[in-house]
């Protein structure tokens, strides 16, 4: 890590290092459907440095060719995307897909349809988690979630608990490297890894939770090439530090293998 503009995260990782403990990360990349150009290059990423990536795949928008397209042997999780990224919410509120805005049957008859379109397609590479578009979902919902077969919930923010409901984990993501609001372009690294830093750090001084592992969150279909080289570098930094390992997804989640079929 001898570019000074990686120096702070260097720094927080080699504190974890003199405090004996092990720094973990995550990598979520969303807003999957099937195979295109960008996924690709995603894919070439994850082969080249070998880091695990939890994909999440909206359910709807599945084009069976990507399951085709992971098949070869790659570490990379299938997580459900919500269902349609159908937004339901009204002028004015921020958009939503799994809110209060239909009947909650409605909403969990659609968790149950993609649960299952996505287990039949990808098989064990899928995991039940739930990833609710906009990385947000109505607090009336999760306590029926275990009901529709997934166990585990990923949003953006540090988790205020690990199970927010019982039988369902939650482990989020905390920093994105999309500036929505600025041209939908990838965010600076003067940014984005004073970010990275500062959640490692908050965990390591107990202000958050610390066993929830940092999330880095990307959107393939989005990146510019800003994006995809901070994605790469970071990867690769963090891979070549000896006191910092990037988790897989079947890691962070209890392995509820024999519960997988819904009600």
């Amino acid at each position: 890590m001898a570019d000074l503009s990686w120096r702070e995260l260097e720094v927080e990782l080699d504190a974890w290092s003199e405090e004996g403990q092990a720094a973990t990360l995550w990598w979520r990349d969303d807003d999957a459907r099937g195979p295109s150009p960008e996924l690709e290059r995603l894919l070439r990423i994850q082969s080249r440095t070998r880091v695990p990536l939890s994909l999440a795949v909206i359910p709807e928008r599945l084009d069976p060719a990507l399951a085709r397209l992971l098949q070869e042997g790659r570490e990379v999780a299938v997580l459900q995307h919500g269902f349609a990224h159908r937004n339901h919410a009204g002028a004015g509120e921020k958009s939503m897909e799994l809110g209060s805005h239909r009947p909650r049957e409605h909403v969990l008859d659609e968790m149950r349809l993609g649960f299952e379109r996505l287990q039949s397609t990808f098989g064990d590479r899928f995991l039940p988690v739930l990833v609710p578009p906009w990385n947000r979902i109505a607090a009336g919902v999760l306590p029926f979630l275990p009901r529709c077969g997934l166990r585990g919930l990923s949003t953006f923010a540090p988790r205020k608990r690990a199970d927010p409901v019982p039988g369902l984990r939650e482990v989020n993501t905390h920093v994105d490297v999309i500036d929505w609001r600025g041209g939908r372009r990838g965010r600076e690294r003067r940014v984005l890894i004073p970010e990275v830093a500062g959640h490692l750090r908050a965990r390591r001084e107990g202000r958050v939770d610390a066993e929830e592992a940092t999330g880095v969150l990307t959107h393939h279909l989005d990146h510019d090439e800003g994006a995809w080289t901070f994605v790469e570098e970071l990867l690769e930094r963090v891979s070549a530090h000896p006191s910092a390992s990037w988790r897989c997804a079947r890691a962070l989640f209890p392995d509820r293998s024999a519960e997988l079929r819904p009600e």
